[in-house]
């Protein structure tokens, strides 16, 4: 093969063809976005940013965007609806003359403006001809895009929806054949195997990183930042303080660098010791509503999770919501802290049985999005962003720079990335904005706040962080929380605290240490390590864990020493 010929003088290099491209596709988001600031029941709108999302390699917004398309178009097509008035008004300025170029798709508009023509320039008729058009153009993006975030089912299932309208439309039928074949390799089934819908995978993996356009990430190393934490600690850990720590990189996968001295480092909060603390002595106690429960009617605390006091009992402290009676809160420190800082929002919402008694198979999934539900309830009832909650808005998502998770769509191209973010339809998409909906929340004029991004961005930061309690009963994860001083201290597999939740947070020092059954204490100036999974297992085991929750391979001294030991 011969060489490429060298580029000649003057002219612009690859790398600069894709930021210039880069720095347009971010523009044009930007205004799309814009524009449904002002029009945000337009369904074409949202249908170009949708492709625009595609452009840029986030299949996962793609998707949020062409469901929300989806929903306006139901909208526009029955005049009973709560918004069909609104997305009739969105869309006047469409006609024959000015046919939206984001349904001009394959063979999906052929004879579509003369057919928009007919329909007049006005009436239900014209408005169902590019409802159904643009819901075609839905299903189409809806597929491609869950099929490359790994969610085939629901992939699968948007895809016979676009066939059921159009039979012959070919995109919908490759994707779903696309669909079937990746499907069979997942389930590792020979090629004329047949695939039962319900036997088709749903969970995938998408990127994890702080969005270009997210301004809501502080300067978490920044003076005024440690000042606020601080004060706020004061109150929960007299003797600590939170200062900036240098940890090991979490890596992809097995490395040689497990025996290395040296290793990648990077900056990240944490908590250090200012005096010496004793053996045994407790280090933090924190509260925090924000908590979720997967167990319907289940006897826990609505604020902090913790078991309720028997309700029967003479003299009981609990306390049970005057306005919605099943709610019922362990004492009237958690029911005014609830009214403070969430419950109204929720309050007779008809939200409690959202995601609650799940499969086992999905336990973990519900709780998560539990937390999502509690944070969209702060969020609203403090009339702020949600990512601006104080419960989350300091805490760090494992994230990595978008260039790590870019897709290089060059013939060059190197291996697409590892996205590390878990992603469903169902959990990332459609149950957040369903939670909304029941919290009269409207989803389309207020998507500076309720964006996909903004649901995955809050998913990250609950990864690896949040704490869970299992069942006695079934040993199923039913109770999670956030604490966000907890998560400050961080994951180490030999550390020097432990931690019990029970209504509170509370970590205290270690007597003994995990490797070598070394004293406990902490000395002033030492960092505060806690352990965010069970450090009794082995290092194959935690290494994993921390792939799945924190986004890859735990780097800590305890695992290379072992992992090295065995040869790993």
């Amino acid at each position: 093969m011969e060489a490429p010929s060298p580029a000649p003088s003057g002219s612009v290099s690859a790398p600069e063809e894709r930021d210039a491209r880069l720095a347009a596709l971010l523009q044009r988001r930007q205004e799309l976005t814009d524009s449904l600031a002002d029009s945000p029941y337009d369904f074409i709108l949202f249908l170009e940013r949708a492709v625009v999302y595609s452009d840029l390699g986030y299949p996962d917004l793609a998707a949020g965007d062409a469901y929300r398309a989806l929903l306006l178009t139901d909208e526009a097509k029955d005049e009973s609806y709560e918004y069909h008035d609104q997305v009739t008004e969105a869309l006047e300025n469409y006609s024959s003359s000015n046919f939206p170029k984001v349904l001009y798709h394959g063979t999906l508009s052929d004879g579509a403006p003369d057919l928009f023509s007919s329909q007049g320039s006005s009436g239900l008729g014209m408005l169902n001809t590019l409802a159904s058009l643009a819901a075609v153009r839905c299903f189409q993006i809806l597929a491609l895009s869950l099929l490359l975030c790994g969610s085939l089912k629901s992939a699968y299932e948007f895809c016979e929806r676009g066939l059921k309208a159009v039979p012959d439309n070919q995109d919908l039928v490759e994707i779903k054949s696309y669909i079937e074949r990746l499907a069979r390799r997942r389930l590792q089934k020979a090629d004329n195997e047949p695939v039962q819908i319900q036997e088709i995978p749903d969970r995938g993996v998408v990127r994890r990183e702080v969005y270009p356009w997210n301004t809501y990430e502080p300067d978490r190393f920044s003076q005024e930042s440690l000042s606020f934490l601080n004060a706020q600690l004061a109150e929960m850990a007299p003797k600590c303080e939170v200062r900036v720590s240098n940890l090991p990189v979490l890596l992809d996968g097995a490395s040689s660098t497990d025996g290395y001295d040296i290793i990648p480092t990077c900056n990240q909060l944490g908590l250090f010791a200012k005096e010496d603390i004793a053996p045994g002595e407790v280090v933090l106690q924190e509260y925090s509503p924000l908590t979720a429960n997967n167990r319907h009617k289940e006897s826990t605390c609505d604020a902090c999770g913790n078991e309720l006091p028997p309700l029967t009992k003479q003299g009981t402290q609990a306390k049970c919501c005057p306005e919605c009676d099943d709610t019922v809160f362990c004492d009237e420190f958690c029911y005014s802290k609830a009214q403070e800082l969430y419950h109204p929002a929720v309050c007779n919402k008809d939200v409690d049985a959202i995601a609650k008694d799940p499969e086992a198979t999905v336990a973990d999934e519900s709780l998560y999005v539990l937390l999502l539900s509690r944070l969209l309830a702060m969020s609203s009832h403090q009339d702020i962003h949600p990512l601006d909650v104080g419960a989350i808005k300091y805490i760090w998502g494992d994230f990595v720079p978008p260039s790590v998770n870019d897709i290089d769509l060059s013939v060059n191209a190197e291996p697409p990335p590892d996205w590390t973010l878990p992603f469903s339809f169902k959990y990332n998409i459609e149950t957040p904005l369903h939670i909304l909906e029941k919290m009269d929340i409207d989803i389309f004029a207020n998507l500076d706040r309720y964006d996909t991004w903004v649901f995955n961005t809050a998913y990250a930061k609950f990864r690896g962080t949040a704490s869970a309690r299992k069942s006695l009963r079934d040993g199923r994860p039913d109770v999670a929380a956030v604490h966000p001083f907890w998560c400050l201290a961080n994951h180490d597999c030999n550390p020097n605290v432990t931690w019990e939740w029970g209504g509170r947070m509370v970590l205290w020092a270690r007597k003994t240490r995990v490797v070598g059954n070394q004293p406990g204490g902490i000395k002033a100036g030492e960092e505060i390590f806690n352990h965010y999974c069970d450090v009794d297992l082995d290092v194959q085991s935690r290494r994993e864990w921390a792939k799945g929750s924190l986004g890859g391979w735990c780097m800590c001294q305890r695992c290379r020493d072992e992992a090295q030991a065995i040869g790993l």
